[in-house]
């Protein structure tokens, strides 16, 4: 199967969990659900998804179900997106090449669509089919541990608001991206494999060796990932994009561009591609999909 294929692929099996996890537009109380399911179904390109699938495929030959699972990791995703666009944080009106949910269902509602889908993730991984409970209680702890404040996402979005204005240095830049963009991605391959039997404990599947490898490579490429968009924030239009080009200098972020300038940026990303690629040589060719998942992260172009 080519990579194209594979990713329309498993992209479809992540929106028709999705689809079945988020209630229908229709349930009341529907304001809310439209609100949801607006922004959930906005075409993103399910990263974080697809790395939790490849990472399942990597460890073990049977990943029945894994899509539920990646499913957690794009509800959280999204939540922090509408929340990220709201007047108070961001304030973007454009998400996934459209306006985002605030403009289109109001600051109270966005907020509260944004919580649904946070509280909707822990309700999946809780009711996990064809998973023991201990593989669901690591999965609950892994992805909380991503989302939460120590080293994880809203850790990283404080540091990151709090940072504006300030002189852009690099241990300031990594004590953000490492925790906004980063644990996340690290999150998804790690939960990719623990789904699949990683680690102490799991009953079988990929050893803590493994875990590790994996975990090293999550690393690399969240790093990868957040200086690849900001590069891009800078030389690609919005319409490319699908969100406001230019925000990240208009609100004086802290970015990769800001600390080391463009080319050394560029030339960082690589270098992270290739230490993704390296981490991963103890699985072979099991691990094909999440090496061309590491390529296109750092090639891509919006």
């Amino acid at each position: 199967m080519t990579l194209p294929d594979y990713l329309a692929y498993q992209q479809k099996r992540v929106d028709t969990a999705l689809d079945r996890w988020v209630p229908a537009e229709s349930q009341d109380p529907s304001i809310i659900h439209r609100a949801m399911r607006y922004s959930l179904f906005a075409g993103g390109k399910r990263i974080r998804p697809l790395l939790a699938m490849a990472a399942a495929e990597a460890v073990a030959d049977s990943t029945e179900g894994i899509e539920n699972a990646a499913c957690a990791l794009e509800l959280i995703h999204t939540y922090s997106l509408i929340h990220d666009d709201l007047p108070a944080l961001d304030n973007d009106d454009l998400r996934r090449g459209r306006p985002t949910c605030h403009k289109v269902f109001g600051d109270a509602m966005a907020i509260l669509a944004g919580d649904a889908l946070l509280t909707l993730a822990f309700e999946t991984l809780a009711k996990l089919p064809h998973v023991d409970s201990e593989r669901r209680i690591r999965l609950v702890a892994e992805l909380a541990t991503a989302a939460g404040t120590v080293g994880g996402m809203i850790g990283g979005q404080v540091n990151d608001l709090e940072g504006e204005g300030k002189d852009p240095t690099a241990p300031l830049l990594e004590s953000i991206h490492r925790a906004k963009t980063g644990a996340l991605l690290r999150a998804s391959v790690r939960m990719g494999a623990i789904y699949a039997g990683a680690g102490a404990g799991a009953g079988g599947g990929a050893n803590d060796f493994q875990l590790t490898a994996l975990t090293c490579f999550g690393e690399h490429i969240g790093l990868a990932f957040q200086i690849v968009d900001d590069v891009l924030d800078v030389e690609q239009p919005s319409e490319a994009l699908g969100k406001t080009a230019g925000k990240d200098a208009q609100q004086k972020k802290i970015t990769f561009p800001a600390v080391y300038g463009l080319e050394q940026s560029r030339a960082m990303a690589e270098e992270e591609r290739l230490a993704a690629h390296v981490a991963l040589r103890p699985f072979g060719s099991r691990a094909e999909r999440l090496l061309q998942l590491a390529d296109l992260v750092v090639q891509r172009t919006a």
